[in-house]
């Protein structure tokens, strides 16, 4: 491999959950929405993918290896789209010399190889493909020194790759414009608030599910545009969406967690309807699923507010948001109800979390309520984990030496290791679950 001509990056980057939701295609050549949609960006700790791209011009042809399978991404529109799309972007590079090392327009010849991995269930709708490929096109923006014209342009091209990773390119709370021009030129991400702006914000995340879904997001979103009557409603003729956006980003800036909350858990009632309008129609969630949404309107019946407040993507994995004066009791609320086969370190990932929801004695009223709404006892297994997290930032450019990819073959050097969790399959560019290897090299990284 020619060192001369060869740059790296890896970074991480987080998922996102919606609390407005994006579904349906306006095109689907340019991965546009029907509909602008709004998430929340979580933290890094336990929910991330982390790619490492490496360009030179030794390579025959870009390469794609996913935990350590390579994929054959001759083919792939969304893969190469991203590629591509980066590529015309990529501006001067230039040493640590200030020599000019590629001039600008010069990446013509470079082709690139990636591996990514990600530390959470894929496929599963916990948004891996919005992780996945944001950190594909954040990763290529910083090997290929690329630049943007315009504010949110980097967005546009992850779009294309997947569409809620232009969210994930920037952390705390970020809104989707679906746009209006004819080009897909305007369609793009748009931070609303920062990761730092409401540092009480929580999310209590419940793996109902760690398997591939049945039905992918691309294939229910064309056969819901298709056949939904109240998708049509929901998006265009009703202006739903757009009432709800105002409504939503104003309680988030005035950190009104009673307004964001039943916004955010009407929305995902409605997108869930919507699936179930669809002909034939779509099943995301499961009985275990729907358990949740009782409980946890027991449980802000019980508090006499919205204390708590659920959300679930095209998947049957539940999101709870709440503010970190209640994390505590939501999270022990869960156990309760919802015990693993071994509850341990294991099962709820925040080890701190999981000490003080034991401790947490919960209020005989409380129960009473959520027996009597929820008519569930504990069963254990019906949860496979439980995340507990918050706000987080974009992608984070991470040292050479935790590169997926020998820097001195070019060859992907990340294998998963008996015995550890992992998924396996992220719908488009695939990442899969497992630990990076600390490898130190010293290639070109821009600086």
């Amino acid at each position: 491999m020619d060192s001369k001509h060869t740059f790296t990056c890896t970074l991480s980057s987080g998922t996102n959950i919606a609390c407005i939701k994006y579904w349906g295609k306006k095109s689907v050549a340019l991965n546009t929405p029907i509909n602008s949609s709004v998430s929340v960006t979580l933290d890094q700790k336990d929910l991330k993918t982390v790619t490492t791209v490496v360009a030179s011009k030794s390579f025959e042809k870009n390469r794609l290896w996913l935990n350590g399978t390579e994929e054959d991404v001759t083919n792939s529109k969304r893969f190469n789209a991203c590629v591509d799309g980066v590529r015309r972007m990529g501006g001067e590079r230039r040493g640590e010399g200030k020599e000019v090392l590629v001039e600008k327009g010069g990446w013509g010849d470079y082709k690139v190889h990636v591996s990514s991995m990600n530390t959470f269930p894929t496929a599963a709708g916990l948004a891996s493909s919005a992780a996945g490929y944001s950190a594909l096109v954040k990763c290529l923006a910083e090997v290929f020194c690329a630049s943007e014209s315009y504010p949110g342009e980097l967005s546009t091209i992850a779009r294309q790759g997947s569409g809620s990773a232009c969210r994930s390119l920037q952390g705390g709370f970020v809104a989707w414009r679906m746009g209006s021009k004819a080009d897909g030129s305007d369609s793009m991400a748009e931070q609303v608030c920062n990761e730092n702006h409401w540092p009480e914000m929580r999310a209590v995340i419940l793996v109902i599910s760690d398997l591939k879904k049945d039905t992918s997001s691309t294939e229910g979103m064309g056969t819901s545009v298709d056949t939904s009557e109240l998708l049509g409603f929901r998006a265009r003729e009703g202006g739903v969406v757009d009432r709800r956006m105002e409504l939503i980003e104003k309680a988030y800036k005035e950190r009104d967690f009673e307004a964001f909350g039943k916004v955010t858990m009407q929305d995902s009632n409605q997108f869930h309807a919507t699936c179930l309008d669809t002909y034939p129609p779509i099943f995301y969630m499961n009985d275990t699923s729907k358990s949740v949404i009782k409980i946890v309107h027991a449980y802000n019946a019980w508090k006499g507010r919205v204390a708590a407040a659920y959300t679930f993507d095209a998947g049957p994995n539940a999101v709870i948001y709440c503010l970190d004066d209640v994390v505590d009791e939501v999270l022990a609320l869960m156990l309760q109800y919802y015990p693993g086969r071994r509850l341990d370190g294991r099962y709820v990932r925040d080890g701190e979390a999981w000490g003080r929801a034991r401790g947490a004695k919960l209020d005989e009223g409380l129960l009473r309520e959520c027996d009597k709404k929820g008519r569930r006892r504990g069963i254990r297994g019906d949860v496979k984990m439980v995340y507990v997290t918050k706000s987080g930032p974009g992608p984070i450019v991470m040292d050479d030496g935790e590169s997926l990819i020998d820097l001195k073959t070019g060859l992907n050097r990340f294998k998963k290791q008996r015995g550890e969790v992992g998924w396996g399959g992220l719908t488009g560019v695939g990442i899969a679950v497992g630990l990076a290897v600390l490898f130190g090299v010293g290639l070109a990284r821009r600086k």
